[in-house]
């Protein structure tokens, strides 16, 4: 599906951020990429967005080397979704009009049906549809900015710290938002996000990142039970 090989990126000159990042998302699968501050994580989803181009190394997509288009190409023709972590929605405009500027590309019609779709999956947005965003509660924010994301039907969804401010119960909706897209929509879905323990417990495998590398990866589980990530990033040792 997608392919980071040997990326090196950075956002001056004289530091990389990236230094020879390689990892890979299956088909459909939930990939979470967990580490440090600084340690390269966001950055990386830039860089495959197209927002950072890389100064090595390739990103190639279900066979197609994407590593130096542009945002905007990437959005519309590659099928690429990306939920950055602040300033994700226009707050003085609807929900309806939110998703409209997800969808801006699209037939009047495609647009229409799809936000009647997405306002079925995520009923929030249909009670509030005609209400500026700014009357929304942080969860209902980002399911909002998820959505959005969606209008496309991207086929890779790239979501930046998506429990960022959320109380843990409003943390578990937005959580389950994510899982109801997989599902559904059969996206493949890579996640940065300091909550570790609840994005493995809905992921299928795992990237620690440490100095701009890949350090360690497995599956979910195997994460979760290994006692040098629960210790530095799960906030304990294995029982």
């Amino acid at each position: 599906m997608i392919d980071i090989n040997s990326v090196v990126a950075g956002y001056t000159p004289e530091v990389d951020i990236l230094k020879g990042m390689t990892l890979q998302a299956q088909p459909a699968e939930i990939v979470t990429l967990l580490g440090p501050n600084g340690c390269g994580k966001s950055t990386l989803l830039k860089t495959i967005a197209g927002f950072l181009q890389p100064r090595s190394g390739t990103i190639t997509l279900q066979g197609k080397d994407i590593s130096t288009l542009p945002a905007h190409h990437k959005i519309r023709h590659c099928r690429i979704g990306f939920v950055p972590q602040t300033e994700n929605v226009f707050s003085a405009l609807t929900i309806r009009e939110n998703l409209q500027v997800g969808g801006h590309f699209m037939s009047e019609v495609d647009c229409r049906a799809r936000i009647d779709e997405l306002c079925t999956l995520y009923p929030i947005l249909r009670k509030k549809f005609n209400t500026p965003a700014a009357s929304m509660s942080g969860g209902e924010r980002q399911i909002l900015a998820l959505a959005r994301a969606l209008m496309p039907g991207p086929s890779l969804l790239l979501l930046d710290e998506p429990s960022a401010g959320l109380s843990p119960k409003v943390l578990l909706e937005v959580f389950e938002a994510i899982q109801q897209v997989r599902s559904k929509e059969q996206v493949t879905i890579l996640i940065v996000e300091q909550n570790a323990m609840e994005a493995l417990r809905i992921s299928d495998r795992a990237y620690v990142l440490s100095m701009g590398a890949v350090a360690l990866t497995g599956s979910a589980a195997e994460l979760l039970n290994n006692p040098q990530v629960r210790e530095l990033y799960l906030g304990g040792r294995a029982a």
